[in-house]
This record gives structure tokens, sequence and C-alpha cells, in this order.
């Protein structure tokens, strides 16, 4: 019953991909922005399923198990930083993306300024393909976890197995195909949490009796996390001004800042963070629910692995009907956000890493393919927790690609050279905080941003106003006389 549950709601997915392709034009505007007329619900529900990947079923759930009441300020910190993103670049990229022209993230960046950086754009797509390959291969991670934990499948064959329904997702109908399943994924994202959260509440006997539960466990209802490396208040500062930067850190994730350059109208950003927001706090506070209750339920995982707390769950307190729902609402964060990775990454293969763009459907798909076995490898290969490889990822491209749209929004201008110089050093600073083992004390997407930003805005220069010309300096040497008024002309 499991599987067949699990096989309807993937049916459901694949039924509402499918039925997209039919509004393709084949452009490839259309394959990579959906011709940029995906109205404002659409779009939220679609950036918000992006974001609640497998971090938030499985790596949000995992890291809540073990600390308990205070990863909530993940959730404040990561809303609060991703809405002051959207105040700041949302909507100016949307409309630097159309006068441009330009379909991919980097592309939109290095033509803001009507100038046209190939070298910073090829640079940028290394970067890309490099960091969004790890969060792809992250995802693929999760929910081969996930068919392990359920139907006791090989890690291989689990991961293989996400991989394969990825591609089939990224290859049917581009952006459209992916924002569309998006909305169907979400429901049953949404569905899949409260009825776990509902019948795991209720099976402890309510809230009240919950609480003295969690009680009892040492520290869990602290609002303190236990992993501070400083103690007391400059610890948490320190922990809750890093979740603001992740969220903030929104602004340089490709696979779904490219969900706002799709929106139907510029004009139509605020109703779009309305549905966003709104869909976002509940989902989030859900999984942070849910999170918690794992610990009740499962306090062996301590020793084990706890990003497996939400599979295990469901299969002790559902019937296998809502096991498949739980699986599904899993595969569903997992997959609409790899095949907008994987559509990214084929973005930046095809558009801005070649000499000449490749716009042949066959040449898109193709490298559509080629990075979706490049993170399957990945995912086989790395043995780092699903939460960790995420925020490495999302760390070092907010770092890239965040300065740069915070300092092109200001209306300042960098040279080409300059550009790929604040990038770089971002990087570099985000990764080297990282290997310095730094990101126990604050989120390295923290120093990178600021760092970036600093050395960005150091290096450029306000932006002319439209149609100025400097006036040039006068030549050297005597002044020519000028003509003198006869109203004006002393008497001779």
């Amino acid at each position: 019953m499991v599987v067949l549950s699990f096989v309807g709601f993937l049916t459901l997915f694949l039924a509402v991909g499918l039925a997209s392709v039919a509004r393709a034009t084949h452009s490839r505007t259309d394959y990579y922005l959906a011709g940029r007329a995906v109205p404002p619900w659409l779009t939220a529900i679609s950036a918000v399923a992006t974001n609640n990947s497998g971090y938030m079923f499985i790596g949000v759930i995992g890291y809540t198990y073990m600390q308990g009441l205070a990863s909530i300020w993940l959730m404040f910190g990561w809303l609060f930083g991703d809405f002051l993103g959207s105040l700041i670049v949302h909507r100016r990229l949307r409309e630097s993306s159309e006068q441009t022209g330009e379909a991919s993230f980097t592309s939109a960046i290095a033509r803001w300024n009507n100038q046209d950086y190939r070298l910073w754009r090829a640079v940028a797509a290394i970067i890309m393909l490099a960091f969004l390959g790890a969060y792809a291969a992250a995802q693929i991670s999760a929910g081969g976890k996930a068919l392990q934990s359920v139907l006791g499948w090989r890690p291989d064959l689990s991961a293989a197995a996400v991989a394969a329904m990825v591609l089939a997702y990224s290859a049917a109908g581009g952006i459209r195909a992916s924002i569309w399943t998006d909305a169907a994924q979400s429901l049953v994202m949404l569905a899949a949490m409260s009825t776990l959260f509902v019948q795991a509440l209720a099976a402890r006997g309510g809230i009240g009796a919950t609480l003295v539960e969690f009680a009892e466990i040492p520290g869990y209802l602290s609002l303190f996390p236990s992993d501070l490396l400083f103690p007391g208040a400059l610890g948490m500062v320190l922990f809750v001004v890093g979740w603001i930067f992740a969220g903030f850190s929104v602004i340089g994730q490709p696979h779904i800042m490219v969900r706002f350059m799709a929106l139907d109208d510029p004009t139509n950003l605020a109703r779009t963070r309305i549905w966003y927001y709104g869909y976002f706090s509940l989902f989030y506070a859900l999984a942070t629910g849910v999170g918690m209750l794992s610990r009740l339920y499962l306090p062996e995982l301590q020793a084990m692995d706890p990003e497996l707390a939400l599979p295990t769950m469901a299969l002790e307190l559902l019937s296998p009907l809502l096991v498949g729902m739980i699986l599904a609402g899993i595969f569903a964060a997992t997959m609409s956000t790899a095949d907008s990775l994987v559509l990214s990454c084929s973005a930046a293969l095809t558009h801005d890493l070649t000499l000449r763009r490749l716009d042949a459907g066959w040449q898109i798909k193709s490298a559509t393919a080629l990075v979706t076995v490049i993170a399957l490898i990945i995912a086989l290969l790395e043995t780092r927790s699903v939460f960790q490889l995420v925020i490495l990822a999302w760390s070092t491209l907010a770092s890239a690609f965040g300065p740069l749209l915070v300092i092109y929004v200001m209306n300042r201008i960098l040279s080409e050279g300059r550009a790929i110089a604040t990038m770089c050093m971002g990087v570099a600073t985000a990764i080297g905080w990282r290997a310095l083992g730094w990101n126990d004390m604050v989120y390295e997407g923290l120093p990178g941003i600021v760092v970036g930003f600093g050395i960005g805005f150091a290096l450029s220069r306000v932006k002319p106003l439209p149609g100025h010309r400097p006036v040039a300096a006068p030549a050297a040497g005597p002044r020519p006389q000028q003509a003198i008024p006869a109203s004006v002309r002393p008497e001779a």
C-alpha cells in the first residue's frame, strides 16, 4: 500500500508536468523563464516549494531533533533575511532581465548595466556548476534517504531512482513544468507535514502533555542552542544574525531567483510576497514542530542519523496510505528544488560557459542530462549530511552573487575585472571561513557577503545618469574674447 500510494502521488506530479508541455513554445525564454508569464500566486508557491527542499524535510528536522525549541531562531532569522532581500533586489532583477532579454540568472547580472561581461559570466558559470551541482546532489541524497528508510532500498539504488525522476521533470518542459509541478507538490508537502504534526501531537496526549515530556529532556525547551560557540547574549546574537544572512542569501540562489524573473509583471511583486511568506511561515512552523516531536518518538536516533526522523516517524504513526503521502511529500520537496538546480546548471552550460549560445532543444536537454548525472555521482560519493551540504552551497552562491546584486541595485557600476574580483573574494572568504571551522561561530555566508560587498563597493563608482555626458575641460591657452552686448558696452 505504501508503494501504491507513493506511485499514485508521483503519477499526479508527472501528469501535471506533462500537461505543461502543451503550453511550451520551445524558445529559450520559454524553457528557462516560462515566457515571463507566471502569475503571482504560482510564482510564490513555486518559489517556496523550491526553497523548502530536502533541506527542510530532512536537514531542518534533523537539526531540530537535536536542538529542540532553540531551532525556532532558524525560522525567524531566515524569514526576516529573506524578506529584506525581496525588498531590495527582486523587482530590480525582474526588470533588468526583461530589459536585456536574458533568460539566465548570471546573464542578467552580466548585462545589468548594458554591458556584456563575458569573462565574468564564464567564471560565474563555473562557480554555479560546482556549487549548484553539490546542492542538487544534496537533494538527491535527501530523496534517497527517504526511500532507504521507508522502502528499504539500497542507498545507491535510491539515489539513482531520485536522479531519474529529476531528469524526467527537468527535460519534460523546462521551468514551466517545474513551476506547475511545484504547485501540486506544495499541496502534498503541506498536507504531509500537517498530517504528521497533528497525528504525532494527538498521540502524545495534546499540547499540555507534550510540553511536559519536552521539559523532561534537559535544555530541550531552552531558547539558547547548545552548540553556541560563545555563551550568553554574544553567542545568541551571532547565531541569529547569521541566520538572518542565511535568509538574505536567497538573492544569490539562481534556482529561486529565476522564479521571480519569470513573474508576469514586476508590479505584482507585493501580491507575490503575501502568498510567499504566508505559505513559507506556516510550513516552516510545522516542520519545526514535527522535528521536536520526533525526539519523543525516536530517542534512539541520537546515536544514529537524526536526518531520518521524518520518514521513520511516519512509519510508526501513520497508515500505509499516509506513509506514501509523506514519502511523496519528501520527494516533492527534493524534486521541486533539484529540477530547478539542474535547469540553472543547464543554463550555465549552454548560455554562459560556451563561446556561443546553444539554443537547440537537443543541446539544452543534453546539458540537463549531463548535469543530472554529475549530481548523482556527487550524491553517491559525498558523505556529509544534507544540512551541511546545502548550507555550504547556499552560502557560497550567496557570497558570489549577493554583493554584486546589492551594488547594482544601489546604482553603482564595476568594471569586469573588478566584478570578477568582488565575486571571487566573496567566495574565497566564505570557503576560507568554513575551512577554518569558524562556521560553528557564524554562518559563513555572513563574512562572505560582507567582505564581497565591502570590496565591491570600494571598487565601484556611481552610475551616470541616463543621457549624461561629461563636459570636456577647456584647452590650455589664452581665453577667446567674447562679444559684449551693446547694452552693456562702455561708451567710447
